[in-house]
């Protein structure tokens, strides 16, 4: 009986509210405008084609039913009927053909681009490089795993928010470079209309001139693995003079971190700042608790590694470990970074051993 009544109250409550857009989005540039234009031109053209073709199916139907004293005609060919149904589905298709060519050969030319950009998939983050500039920099989901585990409310941006967003000008044509380190991934903004395979081993090229600044989110469309979904990519559009700011802070940023090699940190300041890095780079799979998944990611506490030789657990996070999903971390984080995060592992997740790693370890 209640579980009736509960069942009943569920079909009586509001429905849930979702979004309810089914078309494509025109986009932020020329070029998305353009392959939305197109989509529409050919969607248009489908629906003329279904209608006519089933009205007329549903006429002869109709009109020349049997309860009606139909009899069919006996047959075998119509060299008038083959005619028109080859020139005519010809036509259309030539009629669709000429504008997918142009958007087409306008969606590969790359050339003559203000800003180059490689951007390489990780699992799970994406790396960007730009190739004039000498910056560098990973972006990594920044949801908080509160969040994720629904200890918390989520918000708006849910999985949708990064650490470290890619940069570029508006106005400004932007040639990306796309490739993998590991596994395929995919690279796709819906308002720029850029979606493009990111393959180990090879590289896709793309374009976008966004007209309008602001901040554009998209994700990973491959299923790249277990933590697919936490890889998303946001894309801030500057205007130039912001632009040019937001690269001489990065630069300022570089060596600043260059800096930081040759400092000497106290043990609570390599905690504080390695459990930060914990949580961007290793909670991922070794969780935030340093109890890994059984049968998929060691546990941190209590690990050989992390209550082993030192050297051996510095060594496994600035190379990896092959054949393992235990990636390399030596190009990923810098020197401070990664003494601060195998500090933390060693004196904190349940484990206690007092060592104090520096920045200058690292980098011999």
């Amino acid at each position: 009986m209640t579980k009736a009544i509960t069942l009943a109250l569920s079909l009586l409550a509001m429905p849930a509210s979702a979004d309810w857009q089914v078309n494509m989005n025109e986009g932020v540039t020329a070029l998305s405008r353009e392959i939305f234009d197109l989509h529409m031109l050919i969607f248009w053209i489908c629906v003329v084609i279904g209608v006519v073709v089933f009205g007329v199916m549903f006429y002869s139907i109709f009109k020349f039913r049997k309860s009606k004293g139909a009899v069919s005609e006996h047959w075998h060919e119509n060299t008038t009927v083959e005619v028109v149904w080859t020139v005519i589905p010809s036509i259309i298709l030539i009629a669709m053909a000429v504008p997918a060519t142009a958007t087409l050969m306008d969606m590969y030319d790359t050339s003559e681009a203000d800003v180059e950009i490689q951007v390489t998939g990780y699992q799970w983050k994406w790396r960007y490089q730009y190739l004039n500039e000498d910056i560098d920099f990973f972006s990594n989901l920044a949801t908080p795993r509160e969040e994720i585990k629904n200890v918390s409310v989520k918000n708006a941006n849910y999985l949708l928010e990064v650490d470290n967003p890619l940069v570029i000008p508006v106005n400004k044509k932007v040639r990306f470079l796309i490739t993998a380190n590991d596994v395929i991934h995919s690279w796709w903004v819906p308002h720029f209309a850029v979606k493009k395979d990111a393959i180990p081993g090879f590289v896709n090229e793309s374009w976008v001139k966004v007209e309008e600044p602001g901040v554009y989110r998209g994700q990973c469309t491959e299923l790249c693995g277990k933590d697919h979904g936490f890889m998303p990519i946001v894309v801030e559009v500057k205007s130039e003079a912001d632009y040019a700011a937001w690269l001489a802070d990065q630069k300022a940023m570089k060596l600043a971190l260059a800096g930081e090699a040759s400092k000497e940190f106290s043990m609570d300041e390599l905690i504080a700042k390695g459990e930060g890095v914990y949580s961007s780079a290793c909670a991922g799979c070794h969780q935030l608790n340093g109890q890994g998944i059984s049968g998929a990611f060691p546990a941190i506490t209590g690990s050989a590694i992390a209550t082993g030789a030192i050297d051996a657990h510095i060594d496994i996070v600035v190379n990896g470990k092959t054949g393992t999903a235990m990636q390399a971390f030596k190009e990923q984080l810098s020197a401070a970074d990664i003494a601060a995060v195998v500090t933390y592992q060693r004196n904190a997740l349940g484990n206690a051993v007092g060592d104090l790693v520096q920045p200058s370890a690292i980098q011999k």
